[in-house]
């Protein structure tokens, strides 16, 4: 049986690792607040008091943590406890130039790394059909494939190592302007006095459909803002696109100024859902 490490339980963490329970692996966890995984004893999931104990048996070791300064933080203990020979499965949305770094330093020590960021919220790691972006070398994305079927529906190998969170960047700059349409369509219905549900059937079955009109949207009628994704992290995982590139990205420059008044109006934790409140609460 193979075991696996998995390194950061939080929205979709918790959930991405209870479905490789369930499909016979036999998974240990270490999260930073402990408090938050206790339940997962439940679960025959193992709970660790630290990384070392997590990893050090591992055949796989699973990363889904917050930021680029985690990523490398935790990995810096993988490389000094893992055993030889192990694959190692990078889910955060984090920096390409990071996961480039990370591969060549692996590769050295006989590490297999991948950087697989993925997207689909909440809901996608709750029913394991998130989208999953592989960067690093194929015949370890091959050895890895049967995890990424336990969790998603689409598994795409992008290349070579850091491409994975490239096409996790060109996600994130797609949902940036996707997530502000849905909300003026919203703001502009609204003033109308349109019927919002009927607004919404209306026109996600047309061109306008998408991802965030049938997912989002109607959590927003709904005034449920809790978070499927953090608005802090979109708005790392915006920094980051703007520090990877030259071009000009006027889009996404100006919804990243949106969820950094959100953010600094105290609504950091808020889901990225709540980009409504920038045109209902701070810019009258």
């Amino acid at each position: 049986m193979k075991t696996i490490a998995w390194i950061g339980a939080g929205v979709m963490g918790k959930s991405m690792l209870k479905h490789l329970k369930k499909q016979g692996y036999l998974v240990s966890v270490y999260n930073r607040t402990l408090e938050k995984i206790q339940e997962l004893a439940q679960e025959d999931i193992i709970i660790c008091d630290n990384i070392q104990q997590c990893v050090q048996d591992a055949d796989i070791i699973c990363t889904m943590v917050g930021y680029p300064k985690d990523v490398e933080s935790v990995y810096e203990q993988v490389f000094q406890y893992a055993k030889d020979n192990v694959y190692c499965i990078d889910f955060t949305t984090s920096s390409p130039s990071l996961a480039k770094s990370l591969y060549e330093k692996g590769k050295q020590k006989g590490f297999h790394i991948l950087d697989a960021p993925v997207s689909g919220g909440d809901t996608g790691a709750k029913q394991a059909t998130l989208s999953i972006m592989v960067g690093g070398d194929e015949q370890d994305y091959e050895a890895m494939l049967p995890i990424f079927e336990c969790l998603g529906t689409r598994i795409s190998y992008m290349g070579e190592a850091g491409n994975g969170q490239h096409t996790k960047a060109c996600n994130q700059i797609a949902v940036a302007g996707a997530v502000a349409a849905m909300s003026e369509a919203l703001v502009y219905a609204k003033q109308h006095n349109l019927d919002m549900e009927q607004m919404l059937n209306a026109i996600q079955g047309g061109a306008a459909g998408s991802w965030q009109l049938t997912n989002t949207a109607p959590r927003v009628l709904q005034e449920d803002f809790q978070p499927g994704f953090y608005i802090h992290h979109f708005i790392k995982d915006m920094h980051i696109i703007q520090e990877e590139t030259n071009t000009l990205l006027d889009m996404l420059n100006t919804v990243c100024n949106m969820y950094e008044t959100l953010a600094d109006q105290g609504e950091a934790n808020l889901g990225t859902q709540a980009l409504i409140h920038y045109y209902t609460k701070f810019t009258k």
